[in-house]
């Protein structure tokens, strides 16, 4: 059967092998690609080699009026019959900064903007358009323990404030360090968690909400608005460690991407599935008081892109 999947961070690393695996296993599956610039041409006709069905959106996922354009020229291809029924959406694109500091075109940190709110925008653009069953899936991160165990003291855990103080610039200490930058990573992983949990309470019955941490994958493009020395660790020493347990492959996390998203994994609404299988998530992780939060500030933070978008058709 012929259906949609959206997807974002699918220009390379996990996203773009999960990518292929989806459309080689999922005949039917049209694959909707949201990239920046003209990147997003490049990456479907890429993709779309051998047969498959791929086509693409342009977006800057830091800016919620570009997200909300996107969003919008789905649901009218969705509308108008270009698409054929939606079924998924991944958000699996996410950034890191060397500080706490960049601020977006709307006002917000950046990592909080692309990380929480440009995933936020895309599901409640998108969440009237899904055909049951449906899986929306948010890339995590085990970043969000705060342990050694699970991030070999590379990352700071999170440090959680009111969801005000965290969309914005110097939200924690020495906000000009990279470890402030990694800080606002490992949080804004969290708060994925937190919405998610939301989204199982809140979306219709046939519409699945769930996080996907791939483990460490070292050699992705996460590192590219590092120094020249991370970058390098990362593309060139630390891939290494794919060899030992502490750390997954590319490839491996790419096919375990595209298991959830196509349910080969068994993972109910609102699961947090870890590399292969659903598992639970921090302690911290479960804190209905600031899921709600989270969500009543997301609505806030992007309320003016979700009331100019077009009401659903009559059916």
């Amino acid at each position: 059967m012929r259906h949609t999947i959206v997807m974002t961070g699918a220009s390379g690393g996990i996203g773009g092998i999960a990518a292929e695996h989806i459309l080689r296993r999922s005949p039917g599956a049209h694959l909707l690609v949201v990239a920046r610039g003209s990147s997003g041409a490049r990456l479907a006709a890429e993709l779309a080699a051998g047969g498959h069905t791929v086509s693409h959106v342009s977006a800057d996922l830091g800016s919620l009026e570009s997200v909300r354009s996107a969003a919008t020229e789905i649901r009218d291809r969705l509308d108008g019959g270009g698409l054929p029924p939606l079924r998924a959406f991944v958000g699996n694109a996410g950034t890191q900064y060397t500080n706490a500091l960049t601020e977006g075109p709307d006002g917000f940190e950046s990592t909080f903007a692309v990380n929480v709110l440009a995933n936020h925008l895309f599901v409640r653009l998108l969440q009237d358009r899904f055909t049951a069953p449906a899986r929306i899936l948010i890339t995590a991160s085990d970043t969000h323990f705060g342990d050694f165990k699970h991030n070999m003291g590379m990352v700071p855990g999170p440090l959680w404030k009111y969801p005000d103080v965290l969309a914005r610039t110097a939200a924690f200490p020495r906000a000009h360090t990279t470890a402030a930058g990694r800080t606002a990573y490992s949080t804004s992983k969290l708060a994925t968690i937190y919405l998610v949990h939301e989204y199982a309470r809140r979306l219709p019955t046939g519409i699945d909400a769930v996080t996907y941490n791939p483990g460490f994958v070292p050699g992705t493009g996460l590192a590219r608005n590092a120094g020249p020395l991370s970058r390098f660790a990362m593309r060139r020493v630390l891939p290494l460690m794919a060899l030992t347990p502490f750390a997954n492959s590319c490839g491996v996390a790419g096919r375990h991407l595209a298991d959830v998203v196509l349910g080969a994994t068994e993972a109910p609404t609102g699961s947090y599935v870890d590399r292969g299988s659903a598992a639970r998530s921090s302690e911290e992780s479960y804190d209905p008081q600031r899921e709600r939060e989270l969500w009543d500030a997301a609505e806030r933070f992007t309320a003016a892109h979700t009331r100019s978008a077009p009401q659903s058709p009559s059916r």
